[in-house]
């Protein structure tokens, strides 16, 4: 429980204000005015916002952190004067101390006594090779949780970071507010898990939400991000202010909780969440309390995201209109192919794809309905041959195409703690306690049911029953598909096999992939990682979805034999154009 030092037994609020660099200011500027809040924190460092922020650093191009972050503050600084909120935010990138010291300036005129405290996280690259073919732009740690509450403890508003996990910010705050040390560990992860549920802005209050088409496209404008409501217990509430637009239900969590995970144990470099047994339920409209999450020690090891120039990519968007396209996509391959061939360079292509994207309507009723297009992706170390390829397509056919461009490839991979420090400010020491990695759970259902007992099918979409979320962890993709009720879960549980997704997956599951399988029993989940499918992660994907978002909205189109009882109670039945 809380300390006796915490500063107050009411429960904190922290809003976000940004889960990706693309969120404009105003979000910050909302969170502080439309309704009471103690924290702001935003999440603004996705890895291919890393990538292009070493790209910048190595090229003396930029400012190397977060113009949307330096924009929120601006637009929010006197109403956090005014209402005394802290914030949190990693917007500092690959240039915390630039960023601070933007803030400090503007602080100097509007607040009264504070703080623009910086925390850095780059990792040296020292101790790592770098081979000359492929140059290290950028090695950063995700960092915890601990310099902030340090921070904050000192008594700073503003803290500007580098490259801290996603949801750091957050359990700083929780921690600082509660004084909480290393060893509460079950409260430190059900902060672990609010900041899982609210780092990506709008996505837990309607943006991103698999049940979208239930409502009206007016639903969905002006979104106002989330808030999570942290109890003493770790505990949470997601909600969202009332006067902002935008809905929290247990569905909208639940595709949230189940974004970009990895399994049912939550690692983090200052505590391990177990999540198999979370609890997710509607307390009132907009409110929905999180629980049953319990906490471990942390690992020995936290994650380095290492960014080093691995070539240059470039692609060509051909459209084909009309009758007999499969041949005229058979034609372009092959003529492209044979000129590269011809000029010499077509092993010198480290990759290279003809990707047709759609399929023309049958009896088309227009010529949009009729044009379908292919997506040639290449990728080389030496530019020249890229510019040829470019040549060579021009050489049989003129049409558009984007321009070439820089390409970044992503490693992942493991730094010990005791290597990475975070300090400027405020030095904090590795965790005093740590326990080792454990390999993760993978598993089938237990006792699965006969699924000749839940009676007569029908062909539909899969989507027409379950909800699902999808997302990108390094080269893989997750995700998580849920039901309602427990008679769906008796079914969904037996049916959604590893053998299933395969099935569902159809022409793009390759021999090569790894999948992983758990489930999440109280909230009628279960949850997938496919191994390799994005390749060497979100910057290097030739995917046209490189970030697999879209993955489980392909899943979810796939037709299955669904029992019929499931499907009694939904309102466009009749609708079904497969019935």
């Amino acid at each position: 429980m809380a300390s006796p030092a915490a500063r107050s037994s009411r429960p904190i609020r922290i809003a976000n204000c940004s889960g990706a660099v693309t969120d404009p200011g105003i979000l910050m500027f909302n969170q502080a005015k439309y309704g009471p809040v103690d924290v702001i924190t935003g999440d603004y460092l996705a890895e291919a916002t890393m990538a292009s922020s070493a790209i910048q650093r190595a090229q003396s191009k930029g400012s190397g952190w977060i113009q949307s972050a330096l924009d929120g503050i601006q637009m929010s600084l006197d109403l956090i004067n005014e209402k005394r909120i802290k914030i949190v935010l990693n917007g500092g990138a690959m240039n915390p101390k630039g960023l601070a010291e933007k803030v400090r300036e503007m602080s100097l005129a509007h607040l009264d006594a504070a703080n623009a405290d910086v925390q850095y996280d780059e990792a040296t690259t020292s101790f790592l090779d770098s081979p000359e073919e492929m140059p290290i732009l950028a090695a950063n740690a995700y960092l915890g949780y601990r310099a902030i509450k340090k921070g904050l403890d000192e008594g700073a508003d503003i803290l500007i970071c580098g490259r801290v996990s996603d949801a750091s910010p957050v359990i700083g705050a929780a921690a600082w507010w509660y004084n909480w040390s290393e060893e509460d560990l079950d409260q430190l992860a059900g902060s672990l898990v609010a900041g899982h549920l609210i780092e990506c802005s709008t996505y837990v209050t309607g943006g991103n939400f698999a049940g979208a088409y239930r409502h009206p496209p007016s639903d969905f404008l002006r979104l106002g991000a989330g808030i999570a409501e942290i109890l003493p217990s770790g505990e949470c509430i997601i909600t969202k202010h009332d006067s902002l637009n935008g809905f929290v239900t247990p569905d909208t969590v639940k595709c949230q909780f189940l974004y970009e995970l990895q399994g049912n144990i939550y690692l983090n470099s200052d505590v391990k969440a177990d999540i198999s047994k979370i609890i997710i339920a509607k307390e009132s409209k907009n409110r929905v309390r999180v629980s049953g999450v319990k906490g471990h020690l942390p690992p020995p090891t936290t994650k380095l995201a290492i960014f080093y120039k691995g070539g240059y990519q470039c692609e060509h968007l051909v459209n084909a209109c009309g009758y007999a396209t499969d041949h005229k996509w058979d034609m372009q391959e092959l003529q492209l192919k044979d000129t590269l061939q011809e000029w010499g360079i077509l092993d010198k292509l480290d990759v290279l794809e003809f990707q047709r994207i759609g399929t023309p309507m049958k009896d088309p009723d227009s010529q949009f309905a009729s044009t379908t297009y292919m997506r040639i992706f290449a990728q080389s170390k030496d530019k020249d041959v890229l510019s040829r390829m470019h040549k060579a397509w021009h050489y049989q056919f003129m049409s558009h195409f984007p321009v070439s461009q820089n390409e970044i490839e992503e490693t992942i991979t493991l730094l010990s703690d005791s290597s990475t420090e975070e300090n400027l400010r405020f030095n904090v020491d590795p965790p005093q306690k740590t326990e080792p990695l454990a390999p993760r759970e993978n598993y089938e259902t237990v006792n699965p049911a006969s699924l000749d007992t839940f009676g007569p099918t029908v062909k539909c979409s899969l989507g027409d029953l379950v909800l699902a979320r999808s997302g990108d962890k390094g080269g893989n993709i997750n995700i998580g598909l849920f039901v309602q009720t427990p008679e769906q879960w008796e079914w969904f549980r037996s049916f959604m096999t590893k053998d299933r997704l395969r099935s569902l997956m159809r022409n793009d599951w390759k021999d090569w992939y790894f999948l992983e399988r758990v489930e999440f029993a109280n909230i009628y989940a279960v949850h997938f990682v496919v191994y390799g499918s994005l390749g060497r992660g979100v910057t290097s994907s030739s995917l046209l979805d490189n970030l697999g978002k879209g993955f489980a909205e392909f899943i979810r189109a796939v037709h299955i034999d669904m029992p019929i009882k499931f499907l009694d109670g939904i309102a466009n039945l009749t609708k079904l154009e497969h019935l």
